[in-house]
């Protein structure tokens, strides 16, 4: 199914760990909320280094926008990304393992490309 692809396109594409996208969806529970680091830190009981690489990654992905010093609000830059966050709660709410799988296998890929890189080749 079309929809389906486009859900795992962005996942595997946008989201470098699950912390991310829980992240991603606590900051779209309250889309006008700013957030600070501290809060995120304590609504989603994790470390202040992997909440900074997930907002890291949000931010790059254009999810977020910084606001006052050190806040950030949920923010997609589009109505069509708006829907695939949608899409892909929905699918982490029914199927969260093979989400999970998703990212981590895309993740496994990206290292695995990496390393091919330096791989001398036989000529």
């Amino acid at each position: 199914m079309l929809v389906e692809k486009n859900v795992s396109d962005f996942l595997c594409s946008t989201f470098r760990s699950i912390w991310s996208l829980e992240l991603l969806f606590l900051l779209a529970d309250d889309a006008e909320r700013c957030w600070s680091s501290h809060e995120m830190v304590a609504a989603l009981r994790a470390s202040e280094l992997v909440v900074n690489q997930a907002v890291d990654n949000l931010n790059a992905a254009g999810l977020l926008v910084p606001e006052q010093e050190g806040y950030f609000r949920y923010a997609p830059p589009s109505a069509e990304v708006r829907s695939l966050v949608k899409s892909a709660r929905s699918l982490y709410a029914h199927s969260p393992d093979a989400v999970r799988r998703m990212i981590i296998r895309s993740q496994a890929n990206h290292l695995l490309k990496f390393a091919d890189a330096f791989k001398f080749k036989k000529g």
